[in-house]
């Protein structure tokens, strides 16, 4: 049993109850594409610097947490915002990440989908000035991608709205970057909950006229569209988006709110999934998408249900610190040996956060290991001062 703090400043009593879920591979084939979107584990004995210097990455953690999510038939998307890109981690980073996660996945049995985010961030806001440069930017990284065999998912990039880019230059770019890829890309539309810099992107604040202008870019080349990648955190605007795409144009939830019913869809229509919360959830994320795909969807919904308010609270706001959240479960479950993450992204939650969310994830059956779990959970509460009795 623990001690822990509570939202209203007081200390209780918790004690563990639900029963972890075992990690295992789906036995039938999934009907939904799910990316999980995975973040970087530090080194924090070869960390220097931590806030100015390249982060120092423990790269057997960091893969082996990728090879348990594909071990549960999960697909990647890696070097994201989940991996810190922009907040800790630098392009010269994210590039090394994304070769030797190519290598690992090449050689994995369930040969899983990796997808990739493709950006400006090796250069500075100041230099990207115009169209022609910010596709210079994108297209540097998008040819070090596909050199390593991954797919595309081209990320929304702040040097459009620091500019106050309007629908033109985004038209240049993307089409740039669109048509002259090697396969379909995915696009990514971030909203600023998760980057403040990113408010107006496509070139409107108005939700319905930037909805416009992204459809008729993807209609212009829909072969070349794999999907688009929407976190705005609303369900209605994703239902109304997804029904207007092209056949064969797919919609990858990135609302991790929502992403139960979004996910199951209705008669005609539903959404794929690349979330930051099936990193966390993936036991339940893989053997929930596993009874949807049996027609079980009662199991579907037991399974997610008391994901739901994990995700919340992992994602809450400030939304752009759930990061923390992410690495802090993976702690929790010994797919890591600390609780460091690059720049310190740690410090962004406090410690009540943190007491919730263990809670929550072991409602939802996600401690793997019960006994580990409450061991590092009371290491920390030790160091904010919440000694255990």
């Amino acid at each position: 049993m623990l001690i822990l703090p509570t939202e209203d400043a007081r200390l209780e009593p918790y004690r563990l109850t639900g029963t972890p879920l075992q990690p295992r591979a789906p036995r039938i084939p999934l009907t939904r594409t799910a990316f999980a979107a995975a973040h970087v584990v530090s080194d924090p004995l070869r960390e220097r610097s931590p806030w100015d210097g390249r982060p120092a990455v423990d790269w057997d953690a960091t893969l082996a947490f990728r090879t348990q999510l594909w071990d549960q038939g999960l697909h990647l998307a890696e070097a994201m915002d989940t991996a810190q890109r922009g907040m800790g981690v630098d392009w010269a980073t994210a590039l090394e990440l994304i070769q030797r996660t190519m290598v690992a996945a090449k050689t994995h049995p369930m040969r899983p989908r990796v997808a990739c985010g493709a950006g400006t961030d090796h250069v500075a806001l100041g230099d990207l000035t115009g169209a022609d440069a910010i596709a210079a930017a994108y297209q540097t990284q998008a040819e070090a991608i596909e050199a390593a065999g991954g797919q595309l998912i081209l990320m929304a990039s702040r040097a459009f709205t620091a500019i106050g880019a309007g629908p033109d230059v985004y038209r240049t770019v993307y089409r740039r970057l669109i048509d002259g890829a090697a396969e379909p890309v995915i696009l990514h539309w971030l909203g600023d909950m998760f980057d403040p810099m990113l408010a107006g992107y496509w070139g409107s604040a108005d939700v319905a006229k930037a909805s416009d202008f992204v459809l008729s870019l993807i209609e212009e080349n829909p072969g070349k569209v794999d999907g688009i990648k929407i976190s705005l955190l609303d369900q209605a605007h994703e239902e109304s988006f997804r029904a207007r795409l092209p056949a064969g144009v797919r919609l990858y939830t990135g609302d991790d709110f929502n992403y139960a019913p979004l996910i199951e869809g209705d008669s005609t229509h539903h959404s794929h999934a690349l979330l930051g919360i099936f990193a966390a959830i993936a036991p339940a994320a893989s053997q929930a998408l596993e009874a949807l795909a049996m027609g079980d969807s009662a199991t579907y919904h037991r399974l997610l249900a008391p994901t739901v308010p994990l995700s919340r609270e992992i994602f809450r706001a400030p939304t752009r610190f759930y990061k923390a959240g992410i690495a802090f479960l993976a702690w929790l479950n010994g797919h890591q040996r600390h609780f460091i993450m690059p720049a310190g992204f740690q410090s962004s939650r406090d410690i009540t956060h943190y007491a919730t969310v263990f809670r929550l994830a072991d409602v939802a059956g996600l401690l793997a290991r019960p006994d580990l779990a409450e061991a590092r959970m009371a290491q920390l509460l030790a160091l904010h001062g919440v000694e255990q009795r």
